[in-house]
């Protein structure tokens, strides 16, 4: 992966950026009905905390590729909390202002996964 000034996962903004981001997903969850507690709460958490995960677990794969790969399934995970969150709307257990700074969230770590695959694989 190159001898770069980033030594550790965090170090890398996206993977700060995401564990900011499940902190806020976990604080909304938290006022969703206790009988989705095994089931909408538990999905989402389980989404979001894999954002980070990935990141970190594919970084210290220390291989590009594989390191890339993770980060699409960060962004997979990404996709996925933000469709559980808008069913969560649908099902009128949280509202669109509740969860808007959450998609933003999910929008801007999103981009800097982009940004960081594309990083990765223009590098020699």
């Amino acid at each position: 992966m190159g001898d770069t000034a980033i030594k550790s996962y965090r170090d890398l903004k996206v993977w700060q950026a995401a564990r900011c981001w499940v902190v806020a997903t976990y604080r909304v969850t938290a006022t969703l009905p206790g009988d989705e507690r095994y089931g909408l709460t538990s999905q989402i958490r389980r989404a979001a905390v894999s954002v980070p995960s990935n990141i970190a677990e594919g970084h210290a794969r220390r291989q590009t590729n594989v390191f890339i790969n993770h980060l699409a399934i960060a962004r997979g995970s990404i996709a996925e909390v933000e469709t559980q969150l808008v069913i969560a709307v649908d099902l009128e257990y949280l509202d669109s202002d509740t969860i808007a700074p959450l998609l933003r969230g999910a929008d801007e770590i999103s981009r800097m996964i982009t940004g960081l695959q594309r990083s990765l694989q223009s590098a020699p």
